[in-house]
């Protein structure tokens, strides 16, 4: 197997890295700004899949603007480009950055003629052969090991974890290799690796194949976390992920994959640390980020009736935060809410409590609010799952509170 990757690639040249443990890029990425139906697009429409309790959204307002003219949230359906849903997106993107560059390789289990478990890599094993589309044994320890030392060798593999949960298996790799080999080898070795996969709450998947691993990977020192929650970044930060020099955990999931949207034609590549304006606003900063993203925009609708105007941020990048974008946002609207998937222990929510708190700290009006998933483990029955996460009227009684 080392002979494979000697073959397929050399070693790259070595990058310096700052303070942080991460690579510095030579070249900065270019920046842009459970139920029945699955296929949506990322619009008002989307309500549809989300709205899984009905009896306890019914107050919900569901046909009001949640929108201002001109924002990012805006329908594209008339702009030029082509309909993708969301594991499309990652395949096209993932598929560019392989024309692209022979040393990008795919790994994992049923990633090859398969095409993976929910086809993200359909029919790149036909296209680009059996050495660059590797199938694994069921045997995370070992291909994650393996993808990290062919990073080492100059290749750029795509780690693709059939569940989330399963890299847990994986662990010891991706802390004590993955995240600190370029550190600990002095910068003689750099580890430009995507591990990527679906996870999740949503589709009655019971307790072990429902996590939300990012408060998990957020204190591993020299890893990067992004997480999509549409087509469009979807396939900019596979494609950002791919080109990295750092270590990067792409967060998919399960109930986003089918969601549509339309995407341009012409490649571009999204930053790997900014956060998406998604809803500008001024009484109340809500910051969130994947399958939330669409709960914060479905209980924005109510909210605009009640005359509140939420700014909506999906974060987007989980480590590091935007602390830019939430600053200026913070600094405007003097009050926090956030909503996550995440445990409310230790979660990606509480970082970014403190992270506020330490920078923005006078800027605020009241206490940052934080929804969070209960600390339980996730049920399989879908009533009780959907009590573990936040739900949008959860989200506007919050905010009710928050600005009163």
């Amino acid at each position: 197997m080392a002979t494979l990757f000697q073959v397929l690639g050399a070693v790259t040249s070595f990058s310096v890295s700052n303070s942080n443990g991460y690579l510095l890029p030579s070249q900065r990425s270019i920046s842009e700004r459970k139920a029945s139906i699955f296929v949506v697009r990322s619009d008002a429409r989307v309500s549809q899949v989300l709205n899984t309790g009905a009896r306890k959204n019914e107050l919900l307002i569901t046909n009001a603007v949640a929108t201002k003219e001109n924002s990012s949230a805006a329908s594209t359906s008339s702009k030029p480009g082509h309909e993708l849903l969301l594991f499309e997106a990652l395949r096209e993107g993932l598929e560019e950055e392989m024309d692209r560059d022979p040393s990008v390789c795919v790994m994992g289990e049923d990633v090859g003629h398969y095409g993976g478990s929910y086809k993200v890599s359909k029919g790149l094993a036909t296209k680009f052969g059996d050495l660059r589309v590797l199938d694994t044994p069921i045997a995370e320890n070992s291909f994650t090991g393996m993808g990290i030392g062919a990073a080492m060798t100059g290749l750029r593999p795509i780690v693709e974890g059939m569940n989330m949960g399963f890299l847990l298996l994986a662990f010891n790799q991706i802390s004590n290799n993955c995240g600190m080999l370029h550190y600990t080898s002095g910068g003689q070795f750099k580890i430009p690796i995507v591990i990527r996969g679906p996870g999740g709450v949503g589709r009655q998947l019971g307790a072990e194949h429902s996590q939300r691993l990012e408060s998990y990977f957020q204190s591993i020192p020299g890893i990067q976390m992004v997480a999509c929650s549409t087509p469009y970044n979807a396939k900019g930060l596979m494609k950002a992920a791919i080109r990295s020099d750092n270590p990067v955990i792409l967060f998919e999931h399960v109930l986003l994959y089918n969601l549509k949207e339309r995407i341009p034609d012409e490649e571009y590549v999204l930053s790997l640390e900014e956060a998406e304006m998604v809803r500008p606003g001024e009484h109340v900063t809500i910051l969130t980020y994947s399958r939330m993203r669409y709960h914060v925009m479905q209980a924005a609708k109510t909210l605009v009736n009640k005359g509140y105007d939420p700014e909506v941020i999906d974060i987007r990048s989980l480590k590091p935060f935007d602390l830019f974008t939430i600053g200026n946002s913070v600094k405007k609207t003097h009050h926090v809410l956030i909503v996550e998937e995440c445990m409310r222990t230790g979660g990606i929510g509480a970082s970014l409590t403190a992270a506020i708190t330490e920078n923005f700290n006078d800027y605020l009006d009241a206490p940052i609010v934080c929804l969070s998933s209960q600390d339980v483990p996730t049920p399989y029955a879908g009533t009780l799952e959907e009590w573990t996460v936040v739900q949008p009227s959860q989200i506007v009684t919050a905010v009710e509170q928050l600005c009163k």
